[in-house]
């Protein structure tokens, strides 16, 4: 079990904080407030550098876009430029001096000034984001300056192709550690298991991210010969890519809303009840999470999830409450079969399909997503059949009971792993 602290939280209510999330974010604070205190005392080194990257990473979170939930809200441009002054260490020919403390100083005050129309509207930075940001950026410096300010690398390496692969390789170093970290404090918030929030973390930089590490290498090298005249030229291309990839994200949320409203068309025709297909999602996430499911796998399972109950659209006589885990599994097997017949007639993945026309099928017979989804559909029919306080027991006890046939056993423990630490929380992605 994770060890945790507590901490007040608003309205006097405590919460708990993780103890590893907890020392993320001193160490983010302490370093922090070196850097505020080292720029203070000091003053700032090459104010007219400072402030071209500045408004560049200032400019990159203004252009934030919204991300899906569950998945981390890119700001590219401003990532990008964050890292190319970490690893800057020549302006034009002339060698810079800002260092590490300076760095760290100035891509905070960046961040924060581009994120407060954010944060206007509600949907500023989270406290994570603007941690590893100040984390991963001194990770990068701390690698870089102190060794090029001595003239070690420009000995060794000169200005050509091995100083280029010498930033990108503290760049996929930089990464590497990025993704470490925002793993470690998810595995600590969630308690879901660390390696596939790791592969998760780790795929993203197969995408976005390395345009992101390619262009902060870019960056850094095109200062250091043609001065701060090259930040627009190298940034343009990702500030289109980053106009593209908004555009993306807005197909899918609006693929995910037509799913989500697929689905409650069964609650609108009043075949099951109130909120029954996002919950049964939700916690299908969740245990596809405990289980080792990432990425691709998820969002197959949650919209099956979320689609399972469509077949009773077909029904002449709807099933009481909705719940099919109280039917002969004769009937709940057409009911599946009917389902997956209208879900290939959406346009949605094969794979969601396949989830919803086996739901019903033994368990040993089904793929691991409809495994899940049975047991999770069951278990919220069960709660809910009965209004006291033990329903939820009881209904989790009538799982381990059916697990010699209807359910898999590690399925239903799962569940009982996610429940007894709460319920997520709507469209949580863990």
């Amino acid at each position: 079990m994770t060890a945790t602290t507590t901490a007040r939280a608003p309205a006097g209510h405590a919460r708990t904080v993780p103890l590893p999330v907890v020392a993320v974010h001193a160490t983010a604070a302490l370093l922090t407030a070196a850097g505020l205190a080292s720029t203070l005392w000091y003053g700032l080194a090459e104010p007219r550098i400072a402030l071209a990257f500045g408004v560049l990473i200032a400019v990159g979170e203004l252009a934030r876009w919204g991300a899906l939930p569950g998945e981390r809200e890119p700001a590219p441009l401003g990532a990008a430029g964050a890292l190319g002054y970490a690893l800057l260490g020549e302006n034009a020919g002339q060698q810079t001096s800002h260092g590490v403390l300076q760095t760290v100083t100035v891509v905070l005050a960046a961040t924060l000034a581009g994120a407060v129309p954010h944060v206007a509207r509600g949907h500023g930075p989270t406290l994570d984001h603007l941690v590893r940001r100040v984390l991963t950026v001194g990770f990068a410096a701390v690698c870089f300056q102190p060794l090029y300010n001595s003239g070690e690398l420009r000995e060794h390496l000169g200005a050509g192709p091995g100083h280029a692969l010498l930033l990108l390789l503290l760049l996929v170093l930089t990464a590497l550690c990025d993704a470490v970290l925002a793993a470690v404090m998810l595995r600590a918030r969630t308690r879901h298991p660390f390696g596939p929030l790791l592969r998760d973390e780790l795929r993203a930089l197969l995408h976005i991210g390395s345009a992101v590490c390619a262009t902060g290498a870019v960056i850094a090298l095109g200062v250091a010969v043609a001065g701060l005249w090259a930040l627009p030229v190298f940034c343009v291309p990702l500030l289109l890519t980053q106009v593209s990839f908004r555009r993306y994200t807005a197909v899918r949320t609006t693929y995910r809303q037509t799913i989500a409203s697929l689905a409650r068309a069964t609650e609108i025709a009043g075949y099951t009840r109130h909120g029954h297909a996002r919950r049964v999602a939700d916690l299908s996430r969740a245990v596809g999470r405990e289980l080792g499911l990432s990425g691709p796998e998820l969002t197959v399972l949650e919209y099956a999830a979320l689609m399972h109950d469509i077949g009773q659209l077909s029904l002449v006589d709807p099933v009481p409450e909705g719940a099919t885990a109280l039917l002969p599994v004769a009937e709940q097997r057409r009911i599946a079969l009917l389902g997956g017949a209208v879900v290939r007639q959406t346009g949605v993945p094969t794979a969601v399909a396949m989830v919803v026309e086996r739901q019903a099928d033994p368990y040993r017979e089904q793929p691991l997503p409809a495994r899940i989804v049975r047991a999770v559909n069951a278990y919220d029919d069960l709660a809910g059949e009965s209004a006291s306080a033990s329903g939820p027991l009881r209904a989790l006890e009538r799982l381990r009971l059916g697990t010699g046939h209807d359910y898999q056993p590690e399925v239903v423990e799962s569940l009982a792993r996610v429940l007894s630490r709460g319920r997520p929380a709507p469209g949580e992605a863990g």
